[in-house]
């Protein structure tokens, strides 16, 4: 069954893994949420994040999965290391960048903007 919402516009929520269509940039952008999954599959998960000024998502690792973050909207501090307190690995990025994270490796996203940060994350 493929999902599709009138106008490629899914309601946020997490469709499971349920085959879905949709406008990524409408979905991530009009988020409002710090953390919304919409889609969760047995080797996949799609999150958006909208994240405010001086915001971050906090330093975080993960050992299983790789990790690929796209930022639609505003400016992201991206910040990667060996360890939590070594994360020494840091670039600032914009609108249409990506960054990808291997699997065991600490890192941060900081708003370095003065409006909400949007982006959208896949596991």
């Amino acid at each position: 069954m493929l999902r599709q919402n009138c106008g490629s516009h899914p309601e946020i929520r997490d469709y499971g893994c349920a085959p879905i269509i949709f406008n990524i940039d409408h979905a991530t952008n009009t988020n409002e949420n710090f953390r919304t999954t919409l889609w969760t599959g047995r080797g996949m998960q799609l999150t958006l994040m909208s994240i405010p000024p001086d915001g971050e998502i906090g330093a975080e690792m993960h050992s299983d999965v790789e990790q690929l973050i796209s930022v639609e909207k505003g400016k992201a501090k991206i910040l990667m290391g060996s360890s939590e307190k070594e994360l020494k690995r840091i670039a600032t990025i914009g609108e249409g960048y990506v960054t990808v994270i291997p699997r065991g490796t600490w890192h941060n996203i900081v708003n370095d903007g003065k409006r909400p940060l949007k982006l959208y994350s896949v596991y």
